[in-house]
């Protein structure tokens, strides 16, 4: 099969590959592939430009295809939409590997760097961390809630609100002195594990050679060092700085 480039509508258990020439005809149409197949699929194909959607799992196939000697890129899907709902193409898996398959090949595109699996590893720890700092607060703003509906209003201050909140458990009555007692220990323990994770982010940072330079600058800490580091890899897919301070959000990007 004369291939050159594929586009791959990602999921969890059922794939849609589509394929096309070196004249953009269509040389591989597969709807529906399923998991365990995939792989084989793509190694069996001559050294070719694969493209997919920048979403989960999408950085694991990508290294996996570059070991076979494919071209791999990701893009944003925000970038395939405009591709997605030309011509008669509905919204379906199908035509959204077209529409990728399209997308990728545009002189312009522009494309997500591929995450190596330690960078991965480092960014789970992020967004471990950053759940429970989620969770935490929307307990307290939980807890907030439960007492105002019985006329106990605390400061906005965390520690203020559970060094206030003992002496008024006892004016809860019935069960809700008991959601608020079960409030307080779940958020007790989350505070214990966002500390874990402070401690295990800033051992990280502490490794990373890169890391370590970011934190010589004033008000970069470990949290930022890190992530950045994770998240932007070598940078090689950034042709100047200026890119990098749009892609983080320092400048305005071209549809802001």
């Amino acid at each position: 099969m004369n291939i050159i480039t594929v586009g791959i509508d990602l999921a969890k258990n059922v794939f849609a590959v589509h394929g096309v020439d070196d004249n953009g005809k269509p040389a591989l149409v597969k709807p529906k592939v399923a998991r365990a197949d995939l792989l084989p699929l793509i190694v069996n194909l001559p050294p070719c430009l694969i493209g997919m959607e920048a979403c989960s799992g999408a950085h694991h196939w990508a290294r996996l295809f570059r070991q076979h000697g494919h071209t791999v890129k990701l893009v944003a899907p925000k970038f395939v939409a405009p591709y997605r709902m030309t011509g008669r193409r509905g919204k379906n898996d199908a035509a959204d590997a077209a529409a990728i398959c399209e997308a990728v090949t545009r002189p312009n595109m522009r494309f997500v760097p591929i995450k190596e699996e330690h960078q991965q590893i480092i960014l789970c720890l992020h967004r471990t961390h950053q759940g429970f700092v989620e969770e935490r607060t929307a307990s307290y703003n939980r807890l907030r809630g439960l007492i105002a509906e019985f006329g106990i209003v605390l400061p906005q201050k965390v520690t203020c609100l559970r060094r206030e909140i003992g002496a008024h458990l006892e004016d809860l009555p019935g069960y809700a002195n008991l959601c608020v007692g079960d409030l307080l220990a779940h958020t007790a323990e989350l505070d214990k594990r966002i500390a874990e994770y402070d401690h295990l982010i800033a051992k990280a940072a502490r490794e990373n050679a890169a890391s370590r330079r970011l934190m010589q600058r004033p008000g970069i800490g470990p949290v930022t060092a890190s992530a950045f580091v994770a998240s932007i890899g070598n940078g090689h897919d950034f042709k100047n700085g200026r890119q990098v301070a749009a892609w983080i959000g320092l400048v305005p990007g071209h549809n802001q």
